[in-house]
């Protein structure tokens, strides 16, 4: 077997500031996601973990943390889970990033998902304030690709409401992650709440939506309309 990458990284330049995936097929025939790289090419299995290992057994190294967690709740991370967990982190974030550029969606959704249960569970079990912040002060980048992937997701079926809907969501647990860190006021001028909400008034001005069913219910229930809020309730529920 060659071990020389030459030929392969001839024929797919590296090109800077633009994420570079591609799947192909693996000689066993199983499909691969493949990253190019300044130095290389990353390659990463597209089920499970990226890397295809099963940390002790287990589908993730985060899948092997709540295990130890229903051992014993007041369980605190080591050195070396923290050195463990950070690796999924990095390899989870290549991914994702990939999907996003393959246009993938559902499969970034999916691995952003994982990704902020996955702080969760640090966040309760952390050794330190310093190791906790190091890891939530990307929350809301997690969070803004998974609201960015569903929200395009929605928009290629034609679901401009519920695409709207999902970025209003994502901006909500943002929100929620700027008044924790008492940061509030910057919400509004943060880059990545700036692109969901252009993202948002695209939608809206590119299919005449004024105000979601969603939000029109809420402005009925705002305003005591109940018979009004009744109907929306109903027409919500048949679209689901």
């Amino acid at each position: 077997m060659a071990k020389d990458l030459d030929l392969v990284l001839q024929s797919w330049k590296f090109e800077p500031n633009r994420v570079q995936a591609r799947l192909v097929t693996a000689n066993d025939g199983r499909e691969v996601l493949q990253i190019r790289i300044d130095l290389g090419i990353l390659q990463l299995e597209t089920k499970g973990r990226p890397d295809g290992a099963r940390p002790h057994g287990h589908a993730t190294y985060a899948d092997y943390l709540r295990s130890k967690v229903r051992r014993k709740r007041d369980f605190i991370m080591n050195e070396e889970e923290c050195q463990e967990a950070d690796r999924e982190f990095v390899q989870y974030y290549h991914r994702r990033i990939a999907w996003l550029a393959l246009r993938r969606f559902h499969e970034a959704v999916a691995d952003a998902d994982h990704t902020l249960a996955f702080m969760d569970l640090v966040r309760s079990h952390s050794p330190s304030a310093e190791y906790t912040a190091a890891h939530e002060q990307y929350r809301n980048f997690v969070c803004f690709h998974r609201t960015q992937a569903s929200a395009a997701r929605f928009a290629e079926e034609d679901r401009p409401e519920d695409a709207i809907e999902e970025i209003r969501r994502g901006l909500s647990q943002m929100r929620e992650h700027f008044v924790e860190n008492e940061l509030e006021e910057q919400m509004e001028s943060d880059a990545l709440v700036v692109a969901l909400r252009q993202l948002e008034s695209s939608l809206r001005e590119l299919h005449g939506i004024e105000a979601t069913l969603q939000e029109r219910l809420e402005a009925a229930i705002h305003n005591e309309q109940y018979e009004t809020a009744a109907k929306l309730r109903d027409e919500l529920r048949r679209r689901q």
